[in-house]
């Protein structure tokens, strides 16, 4: 990190900029900023860097997005979540950079392929015509499912949000409250996430000194997804985010 050229800093508020965006206009497009920190410095450091600018971005989305949110969504993927997260960092104790790459690329396809599957096949309904008995069975084990492979992914690799995107749209959301739940789960988790990458080495005073030079740039890429969101079509929408994910976890394959 003592090393940045000019051209990798620019490269790096970009990308700081297009999670600021992601936040508050499409999210899970920040698979496209994971590349970019990853491609810039060294993978496993470049996950403790990236943390507290999503941090910043989830912020700024709670502020904008915070009445949408759909709470009981919320708590039923928590549990699964925090399973991840431990699962996730187990796996960086040992796991080296190409291992980080691979098995999160993967992942990502395989649940983009699921998602269209699930698309072609009939979409779930919306979380507010859930039935007054709660969530059916498979309801609730799709949420244990991606809410493990969320937690597992965003502590491996800060690759959480397209994950938690295609959950959320195989449940019915539509884009406000894709985004107020999507702002306050990753806000959550996030901070969560904090003491495990400080105890693994990926947070310290070199990585905060250029968190502080890049953070600045999130606040106009959220100002930037505040003015575009509602003027994104709903299968747009979808498309834009499904196709991100596909291309994140390419990249992540490829590099």
């Amino acid at each position: 990190m003592d090393t940045i050229t000019l051209w990798q800093l620019a490269a790096l508020a970009a990308a700081s900029t297009l999670v600021g965006f992601s936040k508050t206009a499409v999210s899970g497009a920040n698979t496209i900023s994971l590349a970019v920190f990853a491609a810039v410095l060294p993978a496993r450091e470049s996950t403790g860097v990236l943390l507290p600018i999503l941090i910043a971005g989830d912020i700024l989305a709670v502020l904008v997005y915070r009445r949408h949110a759909h709470w009981p969504t919320l708590l039923r993927l928590f549990p699964a979540v925090a399973v991840g997260v431990l699962a996730g960092t187990l796996f960086m104790m040992r796991a080296g950079d190409d291992a980080v790459r691979t098995s999160i690329g993967a992942i990502l396809l395989f649940m983009a392929g699921v998602t269209l599957w699930r698309r072609r096949a009939g979409s779930q309904p919306p979380p507010e015509e859930e039935s007054a008995d709660g969530p059916s069975r498979g309801a609730r084990l799709k949420a244990r499912s991606y809410g493990v492979l969320g937690g597992f992914t965003t502590m491996v690799a800060n690759a959480g949000g397209p994950v938690m995107s295609l959950y959320l749209l195989s449940a019915g959301f539509r884009k406000l409250g894709f985004l107020g739940t999507s702002a306050w789960f990753f806000l959550i988790v996030n901070t969560s996430k904090v003491p495990f990458s400080v105890g693994l080495g990926l947070i310290d005073a070199r990585s905060l000194l250029l968190d502080a030079a890049l953070v600045l740039f999130v606040i106009p890429g959220a100002y930037l997804g505040r003015a575009c969101v509602g003027r994104i079509n709903q299968k747009v929408f979808d498309r834009i985010v499904i196709a991100a994910t596909v291309l994140g976890g390419l990249q992540l394959l490829l590099s």
